[in-house]
């Protein structure tokens, strides 16, 4: 027996965490801490995510990253989880797993469901986390279609039609016509009439001046 004087009024039930539905979920990580496997031969990264809003939110969700591994290939998918989670955050270069707490990320989460082991073991349905991505990326993705059932949307009047402006003929009269050229001979210079050429007279008709008779020569002195 145990004395408790325990009010259970502002404590909320816990309720078992059946796993929730696959999809994308808003979350932040809470908690990180690196392990060793248990075969001792590696450690992992042991991350802790909290649902940030909607029905589910609060709820834990788990994942580790097997940074250390003899496996190179489960070794290199957890430095590519890792990769992704920083950019999803915005914290490119991390030096502690602390720097990526509490940084609003969205993570893919589905859903395994129950089975037995080749050992005879039962493992319960559970969730994993298969992606990561930033909220931003989660917002720019296509927007779903509306639900039948919803009013409908209001539409807009249709715009008013612009003034009509009647278009510029298409005629455009001919240009007056310019008068027509002068001919060609309208032009031409007036012909040049030569003078007639005085007939000509013969020698023996034109007479010769007489030469002075002495008796007209006065006397010398």
């Amino acid at each position: 027996m145990a004395l408790l004087n325990f009010d259970s009024t502002n404590v909320k039930p816990l309720e078992a965490n059946e796993p929730i539905p696959a999809g994308w979920y808003t979350v932040h990580m809470t908690a990180s801490e690196m392990k060793p496997t248990e075969a001792g031969d590696g450690a992992y990264l042991a991350c802790e995510f909290a649902v940030l809003e909607g029905q589910f939110a609060a709820r834990k969700l788990f994942t580790n990253l097997n940074l250390q591994n003899k496996n190179p290939v489960a070794q290199e998918i957890a430095y590519r989880a890792l990769s992704a989670i920083c950019h999803a955050v915005g914290v490119i270069q991390v030096a502690d797993s602390a720097q990526l707490h509490n940084h609003p990320l969205q993570i893919k989460v589905s859903l395994r469901p129950a089975s037995l082991s080749g050992d005879g073991k039962n493992y319960e349905a559970s969730n994993e986390v298969k992606g990561y991505r930033s909220i931003q990326a989660g917002a720019a993705a296509p927007a779903t279609a509306i639900p039948q059932g919803l009013p409908p949307v209001t539409q807009q009047a249709p715009a008013a039609p612009a003034a009509w402006t009647p278009p510029a003929p298409s005629f455009v009269p001919p240009a007056t016509p310019a008068a027509p050229a002068a001919p060609a001979w309208a032009a031409a210079p007036a012909p040049v009439v030569a003078a007639p050429a005085a007939p000509a007279v013969p020698a023996a008709a034109i007479p010769v001046a007489a030469s002075t008779p002495p008796w007209a020569t006065p006397p010398t002195a």
